[in-house]
C-alpha cells in the first residue's frame, strides 16, 4: 500500500508514541485523510520494525480519543473530523502518556472508589475468590520484599470486574499499563509503602466481602488518597530535577 511507503522503521524507547507521531504527520501532510483505511496491524508492525503489541497500543489510544475508528468489514480508518482537531487530540494523547502521573492516580480515585462500592453490592462468590486470589498473590510479593506492582494492579482490576461495570473496566485497562510503567520508573511503591498498601488492600477486601458498600468506598478512597499525595510529591521532585 502507498501509505506504507511513507512510514519509517522505529528505533526508539517509546514505540507507541512514535507510531502516534508518524500517523499525526501523515494526517497533517494530507497523506492520510478522513475515511482512509490504515494497513493491518501485521503490516504496520513489519514496517515500523516493532512488535504488534506496540502497534495495537498506539491504535487503541488513537481510537479511544476518536482519531481513528474501526468499521465492520472495513478495518481501521481515520475519523472524519478536521485536521486541526485531530492534531489537538493527538497532542493530548502524547502529553497524557508522557508524564502526568498525578492525573493517572486522580482518575483512579474517581473510578475505583465507585468500583469498590459497586463491588461490595454486586460481587458474587466467584468475584470474591478472584479478589482474594489477587490479594494473596500481592501478599506473597510483599512477604518476599517485593513491591508487586503488577500484582497490585491485578488486585484492583479484580475489584473493578466485580463491580459488573464494563465501562469502568475498559477505562481502567486504558490507564493500567502506564500506571505500571510509571510506578516502576518513579519507584512509587518504594520506602516500604508496599507493606502499608497490603494492609489497605486487606481492609478493602474485608469491606467488599462483607457487602459493606460505604466501608469499601472509604477504604479505597483512603488507599488511593495516600497514593495521590505520594504521587504529587514524586512529581514535584521530578519537575525540580531531584
Amino acid at each position: 500500500m502507498k501509505i506504507l511507503e511513507n512510514l519509517e522503521e522505529i528505533n526508539v524507547d517509546k514505540p507507541a508514541d512514535n507510531i502516534i507521531m508518524q500517523i499525526k504527520n501523515l494526517i497533517s501532510s494530507g497523506q492520510l485523510k478522513p475515511g482512509d483505511k490504515l494497513p493491518s496491524e501485521r503490516k504496520l508492525s513489519e514496517k515500523f520494525g516493532v512488535g504488534r503489541t506496540h502497534v495495537r497500543d498506539a491504535l487503541k489510544k488513537l481510537e479511544f480519543y476518536g482519531i481513528l475508528k474501526t468499521l465492520p468489514q472495513s478495518g481501521t480508518v481515520v475519523a472524519g473530523i478536521g485536521v486541526s482537531a485531530l492534531e489537538g487530540l493527538i497532542n493530548d494523547v502524547l502529553e497524557l502518556h508522557h508524564h502526568d502521573f498525578y492525573a493517572f492516580i486522580e482518575t483512579r480515585v474517581i473510578l475505583e472508589t465507585q468500583a469498590a462500592q459497586l463491588a461490595a453490592q454486586r460481587a458474587d462468590d466467584t468475584d470474591i475468590l478472584n479478589i482474594e486470589k489477587a490479594l494473596n498473590q500481592f501478599r506473597e510479593q510483599v512477604i518476599h520484599g517485593n513491591q508487586g506492582v503488577e500484582e497490585d494492579i491485578m488486585f484492583h482490576l479484580k475489584i473493578i470486574e466485580a463491580s459488573k461495570n464494563s465501562v469502568l473496566k475498559s477505562l481502567f485497562l486504558i490507564v493500567a499499563p502506564d500506571m505500571i510503567k510509571l510506578s516502576l520508573t518513579w519507584n512509587i511503591c518504594g520506602d516500604g509503602r508496599f507493606k502499608r498498601a497490603l494492609k489497605e488492600h486487606e481492609m478493602i477486601f474485608d469491606a467488599i466481602k462483607g457487602n459493606d458498600a460505604g466501608a469499601a468506598n472509604l477504604a479505597m478512597s483512603n488507599h488511593l488518597s495516600d497514593l495521590l499525595e505520594y504521587g504529587k510529591k514524586k512529581f514535584r521532585e521530578f519537575a525540580n530535577g531531584n
